[in-house]
């Protein structure tokens, strides 16, 4: 007889349910069939209870890895979920990049647990992982009532703190001179009226001098320190005008001339790129030692001036306040 594909299809998956349904049926027999006849609950109840048993004991098999999987991964995120408690070095050193990753961790400075009095400082002293984190942002700005500091709204994400700074410390008077480490970041904030401020944060240079030959609470000191560009030499820019790369001007030498040199002063400042270097000052003072790890802590307030636009514009006044954190290593 002809069967068209479809049909053949059907058969097929009808002769093939059939066999299913018998190896099934088969199968039933050989485990629910009686050994006797007139044996008919007791058997099975006792099969069905054995059955269950197993399911129970396969199901906490694996219920086992899966529980200390999830207290592990639970102990995990309970260390990542740090950046709203404080830290110290020892404990910082001792998580793996998994952990400080996408956590906020890296952009935050140790703390310094209190113990004992004071820290020394001897000739050939070293201060080390020096780490600066501002905890506020304020630009100056004019005002109907003078020049004040209004309050920004940071647009960087969390890159903003320097970390790993060093270089040597002398006591009598304590003076530190800055020399290696992430000693700048740039950064980006917003005033009220939505003009964006970027700046170059850093304590590049620093020396900082204070009155005493060891640090102990209460104790300040101080100094100043350059402040580079903001941005580079190779930058262009939306002109494609740059101090070493791209154009040197981009308005026509008859246009330059045409006013009278009234507007001449701006244009010139749009094109003449130069690399600015500011000054800088910091304050800091120390609430927090360690006198057996040799670590320090405290605040600082630094000023510091914001980005030129590579000599365009004047420069804006910036003010931060946060904390610092730094460990003496003497000789």
């Amino acid at each position: 007889m002809f069967f068209s594909g479809r049909h053949r299809r059907t058969l097929t998956m009808t002769r093939a349910a059939l066999v299913l349904g018998l190896v099934a049926a088969a199968a039933g027999s050989c485990f629910l069939m009686p050994s006797a006849p007139g044996a008919h609950a007791a058997p099975r109840r006792a099969q069905a209870e054995q059955l269950r048993q197993e399911r129970v004991e396969s199901s906490n098999s694996w219920a086992a890895p899966l529980l200390s999987l999830g207290a592990a991964l639970g102990l995990v995120f309970s260390v990542v979920a740090a950046p709203a408690k404080a830290i110290t070095a020892e404990q910082f050193s001792q998580l793996t990049y998994n952990q400080v990753r996408g956590s906020g961790l890296a952009n935050r400075c140790p703390t310094v647990e209190s113990n004992g009095s004071e820290v020394p400082v001897k000739a050939g002293s070293k201060l080390i992982n020096v780490c600066f984190e501002p905890k506020s942002f304020a630009v100056e700005i004019d005002t109907d009532n003078g020049k004040e500091f209004a309050t920004t709204k940071l647009t960087t994400r969390q890159t903003y703190t320097l970390a790993f700074v060093e270089g040597n410390l002398d006591p009598n008077p304590i003076t530190f001179k800055e020399q290696d480490g992430m000693d700048f970041a740039a950064t980006t904030v917003k005033l009220p009226d939505g003009e964006y401020v970027p700046f170059l944060f850093t304590v590049k240079e620093l020396v900082a001098k204070g009155e005493g030959s060891s640090f102990k609470p209460g104790f300040t000191w101080g100094g100043e320190f350059s402040v580079p560009s903001y941005r580079t030499g190779g930058f262009l820019d939306p002109k494609a005008r740059g101090m070493n790369l791209g154009y040197d001007q981009v308005v026509g030498l008859p246009a330059m001339q045409a006013d009278g040199k009234s507007g001449q002063d701006e244009i010139f400042k749009e094109t003449n790129k130069v690399f600015d270097v500011g000054r800088g000052a910091i304050e800091m003072e120390v609430n927090k030692v360690n006198q057996e790890l040799g670590e320090i802590g405290g605040v600082f307030v630094s000023k510091q001036p914001s980005d030129t636009d590579m000599g365009a514009k004047e420069p804006k006044t910036v003010l931060l306040k946060g904390i610092f954190y730094g460990k003496v290593v003497n000789a």
